[in-house]
């Protein structure tokens, strides 16, 4: 069972496809129904994921229990779950509400835990478990039969009353249950004998058997039919999710959006690797069969991948990618996840370098290293990645391979770290590029003399690879980057670079680039923007604050967010020291903290990236106890109390700031989105990973950044969240002008979305290029390497994204098989942005796709439809040539490719 609030959707989908496969292929099954019982709150998204996989019922479990009473109340808790951007009913997926507080046994034969706690026969007197209620199971014989079935099947008749059927279900099993022969025997021979006095006595009008989640659906469908109704005039039909969760009292789980932030970091870039990967290893594999490069096709990289599917899929467990498990079982997923970004990296260098290699005959691959590795090193599962220092010469040039894994081309920039200041970079065709060379700093004031950072703009094309040399020269493209420093007391050797102390106050700190100029106080934190667009200044103050943990007995833990208060201000005993650069490529601003150092960056370019700022905070609070750090955003939007959040980096949920509901119930998951808007401004706050995020007044944006807690919150964990990482979060804030927006009509409207500049900034964020280096020299003349390769012909239309191609396993034997799967989804996007002036690389094509021109030099021998996961494939399916998508759709086609 995967989260349901932190995973994105990629990850949901591909956890979905390797559990599928695996069943079908191992056991020859495949799964109808979707069970969740555990994830802590449910999303519309994964009733969405499920309906496309083929699936045609779900059940869910953790659910408010206000909710809960509501829906027992109106007979609701059997409904079909529709997507809030259905107009019709084609998404619609019939969904199981489970009725009471947990899905144990106690909880789940009926209203009294007491009683249903008597028929769980593994707490039978002598064994391990006993009832907290005091009273005791007692096995069934001939002699206590009728009493016992009768006590039992006035608990079901009580639980029957709050649906509208008479097919009842009553799950029997709870967590780390049915591990020895022994559980299986007793429950099997007392309940039996319960089911045979009951169906022998016709006076009490029940039939009872055991049976699956889907025997139960079947049966419900065909009591349905019996009455001559249909399902939909029976089950009502309901749009939103299942967030914020809260078990009783004012116990809401919000704490573990945010628990763990290091690895839902982590998740991420293992998200990105994992399907530039794929697309790299499809695409290169074609190229290897065509060519028989057998040192390819022999290599391990079909095995690692799927290790590194596994791992993943392993990570969107409803304990793991929520920060809710044991240290020692956080640090094996971790170690999981660590281990197969390494292996990742070797099959996306091997592969990348395949593609690129002119003469493919000549392709070497050396088992303990990739030709391409990557420019930056992660040492261990739990420290932050580092840039490698690319050693250059004056006489042989190194090679830098950049790869775009969007499926648009892309102007970006790319920075790498080199051993010497004096340096040229030239592109594809050979010129040289303007580059920035900016200090790389060993500690806040000192600035390495062995390493230098190198800054230019790549222009690659859709999934492209590009080539650029770089070698030691005095070049007159390349420009120092400036420094100014405030409240600083002291500097090491500058070295090279210019760098102004700034004594007195001065003038404010600003920083512009084409489209915004900032201004930031005198602690480094940005006070105003104004857009260059319009001339209009906007206040724009990022502040962080501490929240702390309630003085009552129960406190914050990994999954609930019990705080003392609203969020006090973090306050710093003297003004923070604060860097200021200035160049060329780009310029920002950092600000030093204590427990966080916060930059804010603008980029010197045209495209989309220019048109917002960049925001990374390094967090650390080891240090603290009991305390939770946010970034707050103010702003004068007047948004009356709404702000949305993204479901899973899918969809928008509209929210409400509710003053009536403690603070803790107005926190919600963020995935990759957040914003607020009034008529006139919609202010976005991207994240490149999944937070708990909040708008606790008007005009602001809070996200929970990490939280350090002492305590357990007895939810079963049976710890506190201390083993705290210094941790990167990387965000983008977008300020947008909005055109003739009637407020009271939204108020009502239960669907938002991101304007394609959203979309775009967002995958830019979770998709960097990806820059490789060719390991020391090429190893002979005749290695020559293709200046440019892109993968595919054009961009894709701009509201299409490519979610992945991925290679089909074998249906006998292991490896993989001549198909790949295309998952494509079209994007909703909101029509009252203005795309005329953002620069988008590309065009929309109301969802229309030609197939043959896709891909550049590899021709489509067949593309099929096909369910979700793979699993069905429609009953009309046949080979097309054009793909055409509605939006919000996401659709898997199996795909066969050949190069040419």
């Amino acid at each position: 069972m995967p989260d349901e609030a932190t995973p994105h959707y990629f990850a949901l989908i591909d956890q979905l496809i390797e559990g599928h496969q695996w069943l079908e292929k191992n056991l020859g099954v495949k799964p109808r129904s979707g069970w969740a019982i555990d994830p802590f709150g449910h999303s519309p998204t994964m009733a969405y994921l499920l309906k496309r996989a083929g699936f045609s019922h779900m059940l869910i479990q953790r659910v408010h229990y206000a909710i809960k009473k509501h829906f027992s109340l109106h007979k609701t808790l059997e409904f079909f779950w529709r997507q809030n951007w259905d107009l019709g009913s084609a998404t619609d997926i019939l969904c199981h509400m489970m009725p009471f507080y947990s899905y144990d046994i106690p909880h789940t034969c009926g209203p009294d835990p007491k009683i249903c706690c008597q028929f769980d026969f593994k707490r039978l007197p002598g064994g391990r478990y006993g009832c907290p209620w005091g009273v005791p199971p007692e096995a069934i014989s001939p002699g206590n039969v009728q009493s016992r079935a009768q006590m039992l099947l006035d608990q079901y008749r009580k639980k029957s009353k709050l649906f509208r059927t008479k097919v009842l279900l009553a799950p029997l099993g709870d967590d780390f249950r049915f591990s020895e022969y022994t559980e299986w025997d007793l429950q099997c021979r007392n309940y039996e004998q319960l089911f045979s006095y009951m169906n022998s006595q016709p006076h009490l009008k029940v039939k009872i058997q055991f049976g699956t989640l889907s025997d139960y659906f079947d049966a419900l469908e065909k009591a349905v039919a019996a009455e001559k109704k249909s399902s939909q005039s029976v089950f009502p039909a309901l749009s939103g999710d299942f967030f914020t969760y809260a078990d009783r009292d004012d116990h809401y789980w919000s704490g573990y959006f945010t628990s763990r932030p290091f690895y839902k970091r982590m998740d991420r870039i293992m998200e990105s690797r994992i399907r530039a990967a794929e697309i790299l290893y499809q695409l290169a594999l074609k190229q290897a069969q065509k060519y028989k490069i057998n040192k390819f096709l022999s290599s391990p990289h079909y095995t690692t991948l799927t290790e590194a599917r596994r791992n993943l899929g392993l990570f969107q467990h409803h304990d793991a990618i929520t920060g809710t498990a044991k240290d020692w079982v956080v640090v094996d997923y971790g170690t999981r996840l660590f281990q197969s970004l390494n292996s990742l990296e070797k099959i996306i260098g091997d592969s990348a370098f395949l593609l690129i290699l002119k003469d493919k005959k000549l392709y070497q691959s050396d088992p303990s290293k990739a030709f391409l590795e990557m420019d930056t090193k992660q040492s261990s599962q739990d420290s932050l990645p580092q840039k490698i220092i690319i050693q250059l010469s004056a006489q042989e040039p190194r090679y830098l391979v950049v790869y775009n894994p969007f499926e648009q081309e892309r102007h970006s920039v790319v920075s790498i770290r080199v051993n010497s200041a004096t340096v040229k970079v030239l592109s594809d065709s050979g010129k040289p590029v303007e580059v920035q060379v900016s200090a790389v700093w060993n500690d806040m004031r000192t600035i390495s003399q062995a390493a230098y950072e190198v800054s230019f703009l790549a222009h690659i094309p859709p999934l492209g690879l590009k080539v650029f040399k770089i070698l030691e020269s005095q070049s007159s493209s390349s420009h120092l980057a400036d420094y100014v420093l405030y409240n600083n007391d002291g500097l090491a050797e500058n070295g090279i670079f210019h760098v102004k102390n700034m004594v007195d106050a001065g003038d404010a700190i600003t920083i512009e680039n084409p489209f915004l100029a900032i201004w930031f106080d005198r602690s480094g934190l940005m006070e105003k923007v104004r857009r260059k667009e319009d001339s209009r200044q906007h206040e724009l103050k990022v502040q962080f604050l501490w929240y702390g943990t309630t003085n009552k007995r129960d406190k914050s833990g990994a999954y609930l967010f019990l705080p003392d208060g609203q969020g006090q201000p973090y306050v710093s005993l003297r003004p923070p020291f604060v860097r200021v650069t200035r160049g060329r490529i780009y310029s920002d601003v950092t600000c030093f903290l204590e427990h966080v150092t916060h930059k804010v960056r603008l980029y010197n370019i045209q495209g989309i990236e220019g048109q917002s700022m960049e925001v990374s905070n390094i967090v650390n609070i080891r240090n603290v106890h009991n305390r939770e750090i946010v970034m707050r955003i103010s702003s004068k939007i007047n948004n009356q109390n709404r702000y949305y959040t993204d479901l899973n980096g899918y969809q928008i949920q509209p929210r409400r700031t509710m003053s009536k509901l403690p603070l803790q119930a107005n926190v919600y998951p963020m995935c990759t989105m957040a914003y607020i808007q009034d008529a006139e401004h919609r202010l976005t706050l991207l994240s490149a990973q999944s937070l708990g995020a909040s708008s606790m007044a008007s005009g602001q944006i809070e996200v929970f950044m990490d939280r350090r807690l002492m305590q357990d919150d007895n939810r079963g964990l049976g710890q506190g969240v201390h083993d705290n990482k210094i941790t990167a979060n990387l965000f983008r804030i977008l300020l947008e002008k909005r055109s003739a927006v009637n407020m009271e009509e939204e108020k009502k409207s239960p669907v938002s979305y991101p304007s394609l500049l959203s979309h775009m900034t967002s995958s830019f964020l979770n998709h960097p290029f990806l820059p490789m280096v060719l390991s020391g020299q090429l190893p002979s003349p005749a290695f020559e390497l293709l200046s440019e390769f892109p993968l595919l012909q054009s961009s894709l239309p701009c509201d299409i994204h490519l979610v992945n191609l991925r290679t089909i396993q074998s249906k006998m034997g292991k490896g993989y098989s001549d198909e790949a799967a295309l998952i494509l989804h079209r994007k909703g996007f909101d029509c009252q942005f203005s795309s005329r002036g953002i620069g988008l690389p590309c065009s929309t094509t109301q969802g229309k796709m030609s197939v043959l021109k896709l891909f550049n030099k590899f021709a489509v021998e067949s593309l099929v439809p096909s369910s979700l996961s793979l699993m069905h494939s429609p009953p009309d399916a046949q080979n097309m040539s054009e793909v055409s998508l509605s939006p919000m759709e996401i659709s898997t086609f199996r795909i066969r490719l050949r190069w040419t």
